[in-house]
């Protein structure tokens, strides 16, 4: 009983303590409350400011300039180029790859260096038209991929030199795939590559025939890809250039403008079809000028500018008796528009070694087009070129 005594005056302390606690804890819920109305209210009359999301920065766009073997690697303009292409290696039937002697194996070396000095991408091309043991690569090219035992000993030996050499990826010139079998062929040799090569965080890219004819302008079917392919490569390199070789010779079929359209309006439709990135696409232009007589040699875009600064407006030249055909600074720039209306990932030009050097240098009129983007103004009579 004496317990008693004390406990109800505590049960009354605890009670009143209780309902204090519990009214202040009221109290501020309340006003808690009536702060998130009145900003309700507010919001509903002028909402609030929401962050936006962080959009993605577009991709750059690339330059790609090949570079042949016998070509000295310190006349290349690695500042305006993102990727310098040495080309090349010859596959062997068995799966083997030659370079052509110490003088190549040397000057890929030293692009090498000189391209990472220039935060450049160095690849090795493997291909071309012309085999190193004599005649077309075709032959060569495609007994190399035909089988698996040959296609993985040609994969392991360019992972080897890439290793080896330093390089950032490699580039397939496969000319060109002429049958079904060859396409599916190429498409494997193409996957188990670039399985390899990604796994190194390294490139692969392919140059593709243009797959137009110059003349009727339809679509080429003696060259065939199976588009599943496009998926392994980052880049997909096309040679849009050469119609001269289409029906009759005819040297002013080189690479004019309205060829280009159909090239592109093919490979966009192609790539849309199939749900590929046109981002791998990439346009390819000539630095080279081809004459009207086909007895006499091309000469390069260096050359004709050298005869005659002018000569950067135009594209036609009469020299050493005879008409050539070239693209020149306006029409590479049309060009390159036109890749990036499509949504093309960037241009290709055939070849370093032919450009001419400072203010009417075309890599430079292509790399201030690229750089700029959509801010660049295109004009007929644009006479901006070169590096300033």
């Amino acid at each position: 009983m004496k317990n008693l005594k004390f406990l109800l005056p505590l049960i009354l302390v605890i009670t009143f303590t209780g309902g204090f606690f519990a009214g202040k804890l009221f109290s501020t819920n309340s006003q808690q409350e009536r702060l998130i109305m009145e900003q309700a209210s507010k919001s509903f009359i002028k909402p609030l400011p929401k962050q936006l999301p962080k959009l993605e920065s577009a991709k750059d766009k690339v330059l790609i300039g090949y570079i042949q073997d016998f070509r000295d690697p310190n006349l290349v303009d690695y500042d305006n180029l993102t990727h310098i292409i040495f080309s090349f290696a010859h596959p062997t039937k068995d799966g083997g790859l030659l370079l052509n002697g110490e003088t190549a194996l040397n000057n890929l070396r030293l692009m090498v260096s000189k391209a990472h000095e220039h935060d450049t991408k160095a690849i090795l091309a493997v291909g071309g038209w012309y085999h190193i043991q004599g005649g077309e690569s075709y032959e060569y090219f495609k007994s190399a991929i035909a089988n698996s035992t040959s296609r993985s000993k040609l994969v392991n030996e360019l992972i080897s030199i890439v290793e080896r050499e330093k390089l950032d990826g490699i580039d397939i010139d496969f000319e060109h795939p002429r049958s079904w079998e060859d396409a599916q062929n190429l498409t494997s040799f193409i996957k188990l590559l670039s399985e390899k090569l990604h796994d190194k965080n390294k490139e692969l890219s392919i140059a593709v025939q243009a797959k137009i004819n110059s003349v009727t302008g339809t679509q080429s079917n003696y060259v065939l890809y199976e588009p599943s392919m496009f998926q392994y490569v980052d880049h997909v390199n096309i040679m849009a250039y050469d119609g001269q070789w289409d029906g009759g010779y005819n040297a002013a079929n080189l690479s004019p403008y309205p060829f280009n359209e159909k090239i592109v309006n093919y490979w966009t439709r192609l790539f849309d079809s199939h749900n590929l990135s046109k981002e791998k696409l990439v346009l390819g232009v000539p630095f080279y000028a081809q004459p009207e007589d086909p007895s006499i040699k091309q000469i390069s875009y260096a050359a004709i500018i050298k005869n005659n600064t002018e000569n950067a407006e135009h594209d036609t030249v009469n020299m050493n008796g005879t008409t050539y055909y070239y693209n020149g600074a306006k029409t590479i720039l049309k060009k390159t528009k036109l890749a990036l209306d499509h949504g093309f990932g960037g241009m290709m030009l055939w070849e370093a070694g032919h450009d001419a050097e400072g203010l009417y240098s075309l890599t430079g009129v292509i790399s201030k087009a690229l750089q700029a983007e959509d801010s660049y103004v295109f004009k007929e009579d644009d006479t901006q070129r070169g590096t300033d």
